[in-house]
């Protein structure tokens, strides 16, 4: 009798956290590597937040807290829904916990029976699939293309609904692509969604507040007052507070699923980190102001890598709307030699080629369930990224 559980055989390790891994091990053997394959801001917490933790510290915050959070942090997440969002949630429709991946985690384990489909736009996160896989679901695929801006459009998620649809995942601004839906994107989206009372809805807004060029950024439950009670509105500190190593994600959604996911937690878990939930409630409810001036960087960065990479031979690179990513299509190498004699047949063959080459370390498409593309994340200096676009040109042009 095997030991392991058969279902570990259904899930693999994160692609983007075996990157960064990867990178760190070339750079500590000596290797010239340029890591970018993590999704996480290069900015430090503001100091406002790092205080707060401090005096938490300090007053003796430093015990046990509500299972799925502090009444404090969660008035918190009601005012930010309602000043941001303007979407009312009272208290006991909050739920908080260690990143915003246990959310979906927790959600899916209180609602997932086996052979229940999941509807899951690609590109995609690469946990998403996972998750739903390790709770006996099943992921509905619907690609979406670079043609498209890789998002979902109202025909094809209409189409992926069936009569064991329990779920959709929606993710804007995406991770991958940075990708994100427009007010009348997302509202043809919930006109579909209306006909099919028994799909429910997990959108992912982690990166709500990292937006470029003017684009408003919306949420379902927003457009669509009728879907509010059956969506979950994810959101977290991670991204915007440059928070990621805090762990603290959080949701809201009806009263009774918000029982069941703290339910889950109880048992796997409990609570958050109390000094992270003390210092959420600062990020979420103190001075904004730097996520604008973080926002012009990441624009900065954006618009040249965007600019860099299409200069490079076999390369095309669509310019996302929010998040720090761009997903360009290496499908122009497809086919070509390395100076080595290999042949390049698939975007895994990229990534490789242009880390064992040129010291770039970034994310094959086929983690995200589109290929031929690759993901690099532009939350790093800028002095780095044009070093990393440069070398990727310079690994393009010696293909033949």
């Amino acid at each position: 009798m095997a030991f392991l559980a058969d279902r570990l055989d259904l899930i693999k390790p994160s692609p983007t956290i075996a990157v960064t891994m990867k990178a760190r091990e070339l750079k500590a053997a000596g290797r010239d590597v340029i890591g970018l394959g993590a999704g996480e801001p290069d900015f430090d917490t503001p100091d406002n937040i790092k205080a707060a933790a401090v005096e938490a510290i300090r007053r003796g915050d430093t015990k046990y807290t509500n299972v799925d959070g502090t009444n404090e942090l969660k008035k918190a997440i009601c005012a930010k829904f309602e000043r941001e969002n303007g979407l009312g949630y009272k208290i006991d429709e909050i739920t908080v916990a260690s990143g915003g991946k246990q959310i979906i985690y927790n959600a899916m384990v209180a609602t997932l029976n086996p052979g229940d489909e999941v509807v899951i736009p690609a590109p995609y996160w690469v946990s998403y699939p996972d998750i739903v896989l390790l709770c006996e679901g099943k992921p509905v695929f619907v690609p979406c293309s670079q043609e498209s801006g890789f998002k979902l459009n109202a025909r094809d998620l209409d189409r992926a609904i069936t009569p064991k649809t329990k779920w959709i995942i929606l993710n804007s601004p995406s991770n991958p692509t940075g990708a994100a839906y427009t007010r009348d994107e997302l509202k043809a989206l919930t006109d579909v969604l209306v006909k099919h009372p028994h799909v429910w809805i997990l959108t992912d807004d982690m990166y709500e507040h990292l937006v470029y060029d003017n684009f408003v950024f919306s949420t379902p439950a927003q457009i669509e007052p009728r879907l509010k009670d059956r969506t979950v509105t994810m959101n977290g500190v991670s991204k915007a507070y440059c928070m990621t190593g805090w762990r603290i994600g959080y949701a809201a959604a009806p009263v009774a699923l918000i029982k069941a996911i703290a339910k889950v937690q109880s048992q796997s878990t409990s609570n958050p980190c109390s000094i992270s939930q003390a210092a959420s409630v600062e990020a979420l409810s103190g001075p904004q102001e730097f996520i604008a001036k973080h926002n012009a960087v990441f624009k900065q960065r954006r618009d040249m890598v965007v600019d860099m990479l299409n200069q490079a031979k076999g390369i095309k690179c669509h310019k996302p709307e929010g998040a720090f990513y761009v997903y360009p299509s290496c499908a122009g190498t497809i086919g070509k030699r390395t100076p080595e004699g290999k042949v390049i047949a698939s975007d895994d063959d990229f990534v490789a080629y242009i880390l064992e080459a040129e010291g770039v370390a970034a994310v094959q498409g086929s983690a995200f369930g589109l290929s031929p593309f690759f993901r690099i994340s532009y939350a790093t200096s800028t002095e780095a990224l044009k070093d990393a676009c440069t070398r990727i040109q310079r690994a393009c042009a010696k293909l033949s």
